[in-house]
């Protein structure tokens, strides 16, 4: 064991595999989006979901302003991945995803889960704030989900 400081946290949790999620929203007056992993499951009765946004993020204002927002799971394909790498960085090109618009914002072609969502609640935790979402709508694509593990990109398989 080691004592605890920011790298060592990231490092430490890199090694924790996880599901590549973009979280999209229409609040503000405009399209938005970005790339979560800190993404989970709350609760069957009532279907509930929470995402963890960065305060710095530029998507945090809009879920923090907004009423609705789409979580899509992404697949393991290439123009997934392309979509996962545009969406993590400060400004986003819509251009270089195929989407289609809903009322909780727009979902990225192909994924392999989509959960529509109403928002429940939000809370600020340490230099993240926590979104609860109650899942209003379903859908998605076949297909595997793209897998990030240790600062890379995987494939169930």
């Amino acid at each position: 064991m080691v004592p605890t400081t920011p790298e060592e946290f990231r490092r430490i949790l890199g090694r924790f595999a996880t599901g590549i999620t973009v979280v999209t929203s229409h609040a503000l007056g405009g399209s938005h989006g970005m790339t979560a992993t800190s993404f989970t499951s709350v609760s069957l009765e009532p279907p509930l979901v929470l995402v963890c946004v960065d305060k710095t993020a530029n998507t945090h204002d809009v879920l923090l302003n907004g009423e609705r927002f789409l979580v899509n799971i992404l697949a393991s394909r290439s123009d997934h991945r392309d979509t996962c790498i545009n969406f993590a960085g400060k400004t986003k090109d819509w251009s270089l995803a195929s989407w289609t618009d809903t009322p909780w914002g727009p979902k990225i072609d192909q994924a392999v889960a989509v959960l529509g969502c109403r928002k429940t609640k939000s809370w600020p935790e340490g230099d993240h704030t926590i979104f609860i979402g109650r899942v209003e709508a379903l859908g998605g694509s076949p297909g595997e989900p793209l897998v990030y593990y240790n600062r890379d990109f995987w494939r169930i398989s």
